[in-house]
């Protein structure tokens, strides 16, 4: 039995460009993602290593944001 033939006229088209700016755009959003969770992870890593010394809250805090900050002044 044939497969359906596909048309190939404007509305076939404007759904393949659709499709391919959607793609374009997710793309986009897991790189932006992945970038901040590779941003964030040594930050995590001290502070884990802080929580698991001290368990303490308010140092884990401290000593995330002292890392984030530290990695924010390197970059630039």
């Amino acid at each position: 039995m044939p497969l359906l033939p596909i048309p190939l006229g404007l509305p076939a088209l404007f759904e393949i460009v659709l499709l391919l700016i959607l793609l374009v755009i997710g793309l986009i959003i897991i790189i932006v993602v992945v970038k901040a969770l590779l941003f964030f992870l040594p930050a995590a890593i001290i502070a884990l290593v802080v929580w698991f010394l001290t368990e303490s809250w308010f140092l884990v805090g401290i000593a995330f944001l002292a890392i984030a900050f530290i990695s924010v002044v390197r970059r630039k």
